[in-house]
């Protein structure tokens, strides 16, 4: 993939949150055809693809990762150059509330698709194998938690999952190390902080704390407040992937971060004054969005604290955020605001009734 010739890139989970952001951008910057594989799940949300559907360079597979058979048609379907695999459960709350299912489809769901994929790229003739591209998108979960005065995660950090999510996750991350080494299959890994901006499901930390203030409802923050993450605008971490795959070093690893450390009370707040200047009409009895926080009962084994050194995508690829925390949060809360039809049918659950209708396989 070191190239820039138009590549056939199968993207799975992608229409999911950075799944479809990643299609977006695959499509409008690049010369790539695109297969988007999505299981249609909970998370996923056929109207964040809105508007690419009939695109001639476009292929959408209602396929489980699960599905080995189903995996393979895909496979001889579309002969993709490269997989960007995304797909995966991800909420840490559901993930406490029932693990099975995230041992499921981040660890046997990957361990199918790097089958049918290593048995796909063996296929190959010499200039194909050598182009082949296997991208497994991970999470700075993975890594545990930071002390407050800990160096940031770096590609070099020692694996601490402390969820059933960000075990999972883990998981899947050793078997695509593993299939590099044992089979050869071309790998490349990245690990990004916490993404935020469109299309992002209501069940994460901006999204419901825009709605709810909307709505007049608490913003129920977890504990004091103080857990720290590091805030990736999604469109710079599509780009970062982009980069990653066509020019990442074969079994290298890179970390995605967008160097915006900020606790989550502070991220509430920064939101809720951002509200009073887009949204100034506030609910009924609302005097400030401010007084609708409320602190509640800490998760299970809530990290404290994730921060990412970004400095080998830096220097090797060339990658640098270009939102600041504070412009990216001002277009995301932008983006709500002007798209209430989008996650009203969420809310409602409308969506599913979309997404329960899309096809099997092929466009």
């Amino acid at each position: 993939m070191a190239d820039e010739r138009a590549q056939r890139i199968l993207v799975t989970g992608g229409a999911g949150f950075i799944g479809s952001a990643l299609v977006h951008w695959l499509l409008a910057e690049t010369a790539a055809e695109v297969a988007n594989l999505d299981a249609l799940t909970y998370a996923a949300n056929p109207a964040s693809l809105a508007g690419i559907e009939m695109q001639p360079r476009y292929r959408f597979y209602r396929t489980d990762i699960c599905d080995r058979e189903a995996l393979e048609r895909v496979f001889a379907d579309f002969q993709p150059d490269a997989v960007m695999h995304l797909a995966a459960e991800s909420h840490v709350d559901r993930s406490i509330d029932g693990p099975v299912a995230f041992v499921a489809t981040n660890v046997l769901g990957t361990c199918n698709l790097l089958e049918t994929a290593r048995a796909y790229w063996n296929g190959l003739g010499a200039g194909a194998r050598a182009a082949f591209r296997f991208h497994q998108v991970s999470t700075d979960e993975v890594f545990g938690d930071l002390e407050p005065g800990d160096p940031p995660f770096s590609e070099a950090t020692p694996y601490a999952p402390s969820s059933p999510y960000a075990a999972s996750k883990a998981a899947s991350d050793h078997l695509v190390r593993a299939w590099g080494r044992t089979y050869g299959l071309p790998v490349v890994l990245s690990n990004c902080s916490n993404n935020y901006g469109p299309r992002q499901f209501p069940e994460k930390l901006i999204p419901h704390m825009i709605l709810n203030a909307l709505a007049g409802r608490p913003l129920p923050v977890y504990g004091d407040g103080a857990q720290v993450r590091d805030w990736l605008y999604v469109e710079d971490h599509v780009r970062g992937l982009d980069l990653v795959l066509r020019r990442g070093r074969i079994g290298a690893t890179y970390a995605i971060g967008g160097g915006n450390e900020q606790c989550n009370l502070d991220v509430v707040e920064t939101l809720c004054d951002l509200l009073e200047e887009l949204a100034p009409d506030r609910p009924a009895g609302v005097a400030h969005y401010r007084d609708l926080i409320e602190f509640v009962r800490d998760r299970p084994g809530h990290d404290r604290r994730y921060a990412i050194d970004a400095g080998r995508i830096r220097s090797e690829l060339g990658w640098q955020p270009r939102e600041s925390f504070q412009s990216g949060l001002r277009k995301t809360l932008v983006w709500y605001l002007a798209h209430r039809d989008w996650w009203q049918r969420v809310l409602s659950g409308a969506y599913r009734l979309q997404r329960l209708g899309g096809a099997p396989a092929g466009r």
